[in-house]
């Protein structure tokens, strides 16, 4: 059963894959496109995305294990472990092969989908993250991961932690994240994301993502934020060299946060690679 969602947000609720239970925003009609979000975060941020592809696509973005108002289990946050629920909730939807848009953690588990199982994917936009991502980048995420799970005395002290946390976020996106990733508890509000599941995940960032994008037969459009702290310029390049075949695009002046950023040129990058 769907719960209400405030006035212009894509009704919430949970799907039982029978092996994890999502909980999932739905938006619009047509082939189906997912959507996943990144470390720490949640379906919501694409909700603006969401509302300008539901004319031509059924959107539905996930809150991935451990984030959101989806099952947080104990254990089992590898990339094998999400690619499993991406697969799980594609059969479950039954609604064909899906597009897939993933953001950061979100990207590497989509393409980790598509290479395990092509015939549930129909393309992947995989933005901001890639193999030979840095060890020096991959501990300052893991740093600013394990920084998170603080207890808030109110909204205002959530949407001031995040705006310094992501400056380059608009103020409506930073509004979105703290509306829609914390929860009340005796004292304040705490981030819905499982600490201990964050703790994992962003361990799990660090396994090798070489096989996956070598072979990955579904098309893939790689978005790199020209500004990224995460994915380098290096980085990019050694991905273009182990498959030149990807299609690439550099966002000017985003940083990791492409979607939020620059969400017209991420609009633009999906339609266009898409329609092509």
């Amino acid at each position: 059963m769907a719960t209400d969602m405030p006035s212009g947000q894509p009704g919430s609720r949970r799907v039982d894959t029978g092996r994890i239970s999502l909980n999932v925003r739905e938006r619009g009609a047509g082939p189906l496109m997912l959507f996943f979000h990144g470390i720490t975060s949640n379906s919501a941020v694409f909700t603006p995305l969401m509302a300008r592809l539901s004319d031509r696509f059924t959107t539905i973005a996930v809150d991935q294990r451990g984030h959101g108002l989806s099952d947080k289990p104990e254990t089992g946050y590898e990339a094998n472990d999400y690619a499993e629920d991406i697969a799980a909730l594609i059969r479950t939807l039954d609604r064909g092969p899906a597009i897939l848009v993933g953001h950061s953690l979100g990207a590497r588990n989509s393409v980790t989908a598509a290479a395990k199982y092509p015939n549930l994917v129909r393309s992947v936009v995989a933005i901001d993250f890639t193999p030979y991502i840095e060890v020096e980048a991959l501990d300052a995420l893991e740093a600013r991961v394990n920084a998170g799970s603080q207890l808030f005395d109110n909204l205002g002290a959530v949407e001031a932690y995040l705006a310094g946390r992501y400056v380059n976020i608009p103020a409506a996106a930073i509004r979105i994240r703290a509306e829609s990733g914390y929860q009340a508890v005796d004292g304040g509000l705490r981030p819905l994301a499982s600490p201990t599941a964050m703790a994992q995940t962003a361990k799990g960032l660090r396994a090798d993502l070489v096989p996956a994008y070598r072979d990955v037969t579904k098309p893939v459009l790689i978005v790199r934020g020209e500004a990224s702290k995460l994915v380098s310029a290096a980085a990019l390049e050694k991905t273009s060299r182990l498959r030149p075949d990807l299609p690439v695009v550099v966002v000017p002046g985003a940083d990791h946060y492409v979607n939020e950023v620059s969400p017209e040129i991420t609009l633009r990058a999906i339609t266009n690679f898409i329609d092509a």
